[in-house]
């Protein structure tokens, strides 16, 4: 797990990192932009950038942490793990196409389903990672980002606009960790 742990960074810091290689470049001006011409060129392939860039930092912080709750595991939690990798590693792909299209209806379902895809691998990691234990806030940090994003992504299909606002809401997940952990240490009220 610790060479995983060390190729996982790698893959991140470069999925990461390619995720800029899609903005445009200064010379696609023909002379000094304006403010509506930087805005018109640069408003969606940054606003794709910011999303992808948090959801994979989030990933990679969840990473981490299910690596230090389950530091050891089988042959098929590492193959499901690269799998994960696999799916970061793509992020870059959809990103640009979102970037690009974002209004697009098939472009904003596929970027949705890119992030599911996500969410889901790194949810199933988790709930092997926590086999045996009961830890509702690290069980519901890692499964409200499938939530989400799915909604997102339903929503995606009718109102592409209006998806990247519902998959925003995946940055909740630590808040929404915290509430079940605190309603899971409240007692029980038993009716008279």
């Amino acid at each position: 797990m610790r060479r995983l742990e060390m190729l996982s960074n790698t893959i991140f810091g470069v999925a990461m990192t390619l995720l800029a290689y899609d903005l445009p470049k200064a010379s696609s001006f023909k002379q000094a932009p304006t403010w509506m011409g930087l805005v018109h060129v640069y408003a969606q392939p940054v606003i794709a950038l910011a999303i992808s860039f948090v959801v994979a930092g989030l990933f990679w912080f969840s990473h981490h942490r299910r690596l230090a709750v389950a530091p050891e595991a089988g042959r098929g939690v590492v193959f499901l793990n690269l799998f994960f990798l696999l799916s970061i590693i793509i992020l870059p792909v959809t990103n640009g196409l979102y970037g690009s299209y974002r209004l697009d209806r098939v472009v904003a379902v596929i970027y949705g389903l890119h992030l599911t895809v996500i969410a889901v691998v790194n949810g199933l990691l988790w709930i092997l990672a926590l086999r045996g234990r009961y830890d509702p806030h690290l069980l519901v940090t890692a499964l409200f980002p499938v939530i989400v994003f799915m909604l997102g992504t339903g929503v995606a299909s009718a109102a592409p606009e209006a998806a990247q606002f519902i998959w925003s809401l995946a940055f909740l997940s630590p808040f929404a960790g915290w509430v079940a952990a605190r309603a899971s240490s409240l007692p029980s009220r038993r009716s008279p």
